[in-house]
């Protein structure tokens, strides 16, 4: 697989700054990104598309990233997941791990690391998807 080439995100983030960086720089490697800022919009979308990766907020109004987390596992297997998240309590990573999740990066991020984890992870969705 070409990084990059084929490779489809939602990004879910109630801040839309997050939201309009990441796509900004992911637009920019070649990879296709499809932004929410609200998680049941976003799930709706989930519903009718199967993307490669999931970059998703773990607190947020109305659906959380864990919500977001265990839907995905239920209907879309093959999609990995990577929960980002202000709050960096080892139980959420320990529970986001259990329920399945490619990673778990707290906030601050570098936006190049949640890049390198994006590829890494659609490679794994490709394999499972094949």
């Amino acid at each position: 697989m070409t990084v990059g080439k084929n490779i489809e995100v939602l990004v879910l983030d109630d801040e839309a700054i997050v939201c309009e960086r990441l796509k900004e720089f992911l637009d920019g490697k070649g990879l296709t990104v499809e932004t929410f800022t609200e998680s049941a919009r976003a799930v709706a979308r989930l519903r009718e598309k199967k993307f490669d990766v999931v970059v998703t907020d773990m607190k947020m109004p109305g659906p959380t990233g864990m919500d977001v987390l265990k839907f995905i596992k239920d209907e879309r297997p093959s999609t990995q997941v990577i929960v980002i998240t202000a709050y960096g309590a080892i139980e959420n990573f320990r529970e986001t791990e259990a329920l399945g999740a490619y990673d778990y990066v707290t906030k601050p991020f570098q936006i190049a690391d949640i890049y390198n984890l994006i590829v890494k992870a659609a490679k794994r969705a490709k394999k499972q998807q094949t």
